[in-house]
């Protein structure tokens, strides 16, 4: 990676280098400092585990050369990653990737790693330790009316996964008459009967606490806090593709915003819709942020997301900020008044009922031709009844049904899971698709 920040000619510019919460994150952090630092680069070392989008945003306003960050994100505690950040704050996409790999294969034959110590590249200011969380709290403070959320007297329980993002929400709202319950926000690598993934299956301690303390909403952030999830004032998971179409609702109408609404092929139909009543464009990518963030940097994008529960937005980095989703979604509750359950149902009155749920199947990893195979070659030209009018497969398997319901089967880009999607009218129909969905695919 320091290689190819010299063969971009990026290595002036210095690189950041943050970490999570995992187990040893500070070390291997560490480590790529020295390594970093030993290649002649300045390194800018965060001094305590820091948030994704921190990192991002921090990257792109100061015009760093490019970023590491030392996080798993989302994943089981056992695993540990390496991301790299271009200059943008974006993540690196397939041909930077494709230019640090190559550069790997002569550094294992040379086997020439060249390390400075952290304690002496201290010493010579080749390492310097940099907060990044002020002015990116600074930053979020010009893009939403944080006085009108202090004062807004709800009750929210956060729930930070054991994760990077711990005490943000509460930097950002504390000292007001909001209050703020904040659980699993303590280091745990081991992330306890959990994974650090927003989804309903991690959030059981949110939802018994919601409905505890009788509080107003729950909203929890991953593992390194790009991405959100919102369980409603009953501790009811609120689908990503229903909080994506809220706050996409809330940037056009609450806050009379126009510009392309980007969504992934996991996306939900219900942006097609709004999209249409407020009259701006849709782009649909492949799977992952990855691909959105080049649309986002090139043009005019007010919302960007994906499935996932990652959402980026105008105005910021071009990378998920699970944070800065949090204060929109809580925005949106104050600005209308409503529950998240009232706004679901608001948000319906708009496009109509629309349900959605995913399955991951565990699969052997020798089968997976056989799968790609028995798609593509036998896809039915109906499910459930219902004509299929379109078959795509730029990314998986994609149904699409006559009434605008879809099922998407595609294998997961970095988990060794088959993912079966769907969205329909109704929970029973989701539940249909999602069988059939497996059963096409022999899983």
């Amino acid at each position: 990676m320091a290689d190819y920040l010299k063969q971009s000619g990026l290595a002036d510019r210095g690189l950041i280098i943050g970490f999570d919460t995992r187990f040893a994150s500070e070390d291997f952090a560490a480590a790529s400092a020295e390594v970093v630092a030993a290649n002649g680069i300045k390194v800018y070392l965060c001094p305590e585990a820091t948030p994704t989008p921190v990192i991002s945003f921090g990257t792109m306003s100061r015009k760093a050369g490019g970023a590491v960050i030392i996080t798993a994100s989302h994943n089981p505690g056992i695993w540990n990653g390496f991301k790299f950040k271009t200059q943008d704050g974006a993540g690196a996409p397939d041909e930077v990737t494709a230019a640090i790999e190559k550069n790997i294969s002569g550094i294992l034959d040379s086997g020439q790693v060249e390390r400075v110590p952290l304690a002496e590249a201290l010493d010579k200011d080749l390492i310097e330790y940099l907060d990044l969380a002020p002015s990116y709290l600074e930053h979020l403070a010009g893009l939403v009316d944080l006085d009108s959320l202090r004062r807004a007297g709800i009750k929210v329980v956060i729930d930070s996964m054991y994760g990077a993002g711990i005490g943000y929400l509460k930097r950002l709202l504390g000292d007001g008459d909001i209050e703020l319950v904040e659980i699993n926000d303590e280091r745990n690598p081991l992330f306890p009967g959990i994974r650090p993934e927003p989804i309903a299956a991690n959030l059981g301690r949110l939802s018994a606490t919601i409905r505890e303390q009788a509080a107003g909403v729950g909203v929890a952030t991953d593992g390194d806090a790009d991405r959100l999830g919102i369980m409603d004032e009953n501790g009811r998971f609120l689908t990503t593709l229903q909080v994506m179409a809220l706050l996409c609702l809330y940037l056009l109408e609450l806050r009379g915003e126009r510009g392309i609404v980007v969504k992934t092929v996991n996306g939900s139909s219900m942006l097609s819709r709004l999209a249409e009543m407020f009259d701006v464009p849709v782009r649909e990518t492949p799977v992952g942020f990855k691909h959105v963030a080049p649309i986002m940097l090139a043009e005019n994008v007010l919302i960007g997301g994906e499935e996932s529960g990652g959402y980026g937005f105008r105005g910021h980095a071009p990378e998920r900020d699970g944070i800065l989703a949090a204060l929109y979604f809580l925005d949106l509750m104050v600005k209308t008044g409503k529950s998240p359950s009232q706004l679901v149902d608001y948000l319906y009155t708009k496009v109509g009922p629309h349900h959605y749920d995913r399955v991951d199947v565990e699969f052997p990893e020798p089968e997976r031709q056989t799968i790609i195979e028995r798609l593509k070659q036998h896809p039915p030209k109906e499910i459930d009844g219902v004509e299929v009018i379109k078959f795509e497969t730029a990314d998986g398997f994609r149904f699409i049904l006559a009434d605008t319901t879809w099922l998407l089967i595609r294998f997961s880009g970095t988990e060794p899971l088959l993912r079966v999607y769907a969205e329909s009218s109704s929970p029973a129909r989701v539940e249909r698709l999602l069988r059939t969905g497996r059963d096409l695919a022999g899983v």
